[in-house]
């Protein structure tokens, strides 16, 4: 009766709901004709830049997304479009939304999400190409059996960090911490993790990874590192106005260069 039924999962065992079923009840609901969505999706966890495009018509509205419970909009980048998708914050959530991305026909998704730092000698802001998430969450036992780590696809994340290092705020790559549970990042763990050589503390990537690595997709999350517990820089500060707007494309560009030289 203690053994906790994260344990308990056959991975071999298909699912009895697939994301194909939620897409087409969907779509046969809201009377939709049944097209594809962009091949490179964002997955923007806070919302913030979605509202922006929406708000400066940079942006137009992918009328046919499929889902209950999230909008999509699209933005043009270098003659194709790229579509985002807002607060899908959390590991269970955006890893719902991606099983239905990838149902529609997504090839690429990138998730966009705010973290806080780890590393302590590492300013705000910046980013952190997670190339490894620790699993401190539930939704990866789904997909994958229990380990410390799971990995992100390695060629994507060279491929996007060809074009985030051209932004005027450094890039990092390495070891994330993913939790379900922001509000209890103790000090002492905080501490553990940063020894264990981890460099930003998020809600997603370790979902995510777990189910790319199940499924035989290709996922990435760039964390945005804005805020710290020791209270030694202005929180949530992003940088240069625009800068938000300049990372959505230096990752979509990044995603096209991947996607142009794929290989299964």
């Amino acid at each position: 009766m203690n053994e906790s039924p994260l344990t308990e999962h056959d991975h071999g065992e298909p699912s009895a709901f697939s994301p194909e079923a939620l897409v087409s009840a969907v779509g046969a609901l809201r009377a939709l004709p049944h097209l594809r969505v962009p091949e490179i999706i964002v997955l923007d966890f806070d919302g913030d830049l979605f509202d922006g495009l929406v708000k400066s018509g940079r942006s137009e509205p992918w009328t046919t997304w499929a889902c209950f419970h999230t909008p999509m909009i699209s933005v043009g980048v270098d003659g194709s479009r790229c579509g985002v998708v807002p607060r899908t914050i959390g590991g269970p959530f955006a890893t719902l939304v991606a099983e239905q991305l990838f149902a529609s026909g997504a090839r690429v998704v990138v998730g966009l999400t705010s973290a806080g730092r780890v590393r302590a000698d590492h300013r705000l802001p910046h980013f952190v190409l997670i190339d490894e998430a620790i699993r401190d969450e539930g939704t990866s036992l789904h997909y994958l059996p229990p380990s410390r780590t799971v990995r992100s696809s390695a060629r994507l994340n060279d491929a996007l960090a060809s074009e985030i290092a051209a932004l005027p705020l450094p890039c990092h790559r390495g070891l994330a911490w993913s939790t379900d549970a922001p509000y209890r990042e103790t000090r002492s763990l905080l501490a553990r993790r940063a020894a264990e050589g981890a460099l930003a503390v998020e809600m997603q990537a370790a979902s995510m990874f777990a189910f790319a690595a199940a499924k035989k997709v290709d996922v990435s999350v760039v964390a945005y590192v804005t805020n710290a517990v020791d209270g030694d820089s202005e929180p949530f500060d992003k940088g240069p106005e625009g800068l938000e707007e300049e990372l959505l494309f230096a990752i979509c560009r990044g995603a096209q260069r991947f996607l142009a030289s794929y290989t299964p």
